[in-house]
């Protein structure tokens, strides 16, 4: 996005990561709604930020369908390039998230993360991912949206 006389911060950049974390699927595979809200808040980012990649994270699948899964599925409905997701499947933990989202963003060559999870999660978060070696540039946490927003963006009518 070049618009005249707007510099973006760096955080929107395709060496930034957004990183959504995962939250326990229902016994079905669908997502709940406080995964749905997180999900909501990395999507939003990811509009914002065209060039960045998507790293949703989250393994302990329910009815075959992982967290990760899931959401890029839900991301990909919604509009995004599936190039730009990448899906961690196997994290059981959040220090398994931050672990494996290290290596991703080393494969894809980001080198910074906007970190996405809810608020009473975010202070583990941030220390696990700091951890890991993660230079966290920004964190989001969207808990005070409306869990019962309608579906929005590109191609939604």
């Amino acid at each position: 996005m070049d618009l005249p006389g707007l510099d973006l911060p760096a955080l929107f950049t395709p060496e930034t990561a957004i990183v959504v974390l995962g939250y326990g699927l229902l016994p079905d595979g669908q997502m709940r709604p406080e995964l749905m809200a997180r999900l909501y808040a990395g999507y939003v980012s990811a509009l914002l930020s065209p060039q960045a990649p998507v790293i949703v994270t989250g393994g302990n699948p329910q009815n075959g369908v992982t967290e990760a899964d899931a959401m890029a599925d839900w991301l990909v409905d919604h509009g995004i390039d599936r190039n730009r997701i990448h899906a961690e499947t196997k994290a059981n933990s959040t220090v398994q998230n931050a672990a494996f989202s290290a290596h991703l963003m080393d494969v894809i060559g980001a080198h910074a993360a906007i970190l996405i999870t809810s608020a009473d999660h975010i202070a583990r978060a941030l220390t696990n991912f700091r951890a890991a070696g993660i230079s966290v540039v920004a964190t989001l946490t969207p808990d005070s949206a409306p869990l019962s927003a309608q579906p929005f963006g590109p191609g939604v009518r």
